[in-house]
């Protein structure tokens, strides 16, 4: 019998005073839990999708990908801060304690707002929307257990995200 585990989110979200994007997953999976950053899962698609759409090299360490991140603008964190789940199952999240989200908000010029699946869309809107009333914009999640969505379908789904490119824009002084 599996049993739920109260968690709490225990890395900070990923954010700079350029990001422009923000995209929000649910909750850290068992492996990015070990692994203290955002998409451990060796078989989650996130890193090499976003590598995809800004045609770079899909980052492997945790520097790389805070740095892949930044340069491209993007913000990333997880709806929730705390709550009960069996392992990685999103359907299991069960007693939310969501993240305030003006912690990026109120500090980056975030100007669209993704979630990395329905859950985090759902879990969002939930927790999050009623209280600072930006909206979001619901993508197919990237994790394993999405087997409906093949890479190349994830990739024209997510065409869509108004990357910045902020690798074109010069260092500040």
């Amino acid at each position: 019998m599996q049993v739920y585990e109260k968690i709490s989110h225990t890395f900070e979200p990923v954010f700079d005073k350029h990001s422009r994007l923000l995209i929000l997953g649910t909750f850290p999976s068992v492996k990015s839990r070990e692994n203290q950053f955002y998409y451990g899962h060796p078989q989650n698609r996130f890193w090499k999708l976003l590598a995809l759409l800004t045609e770079e090299s899909a980052p492997i360490s945790v520097p790389e990908k805070k740095a892949f991140l930044l340069r491209n603008g993007i913000a990333i964190w997880d709806v929730i801060a705390e709550c009960e789940i069996i392992g990685s199952s999103d359907s299991s999240i069960r007693n939310v304690r969501a993240n305030d989200m003006r912690v990026i908000l109120d500090h980056a010029p975030v100007q669209d707002i993704y979630a990395n699946g329905a859950k985090a869309y759902e879990l969002y809107m939930k927790y999050c929307y009623p209280d600072i009333g930006r909206g979001i914009t619901k993508l197919p999640s990237t994790s394993p257990a999405n087997a409906a969505y093949q890479m190349e379908r994830l990739k024209e789904c997510w065409k869509l995200i108004n990357l910045p490119r902020l690798n074109t824009i010069p260092p500040l002084s």
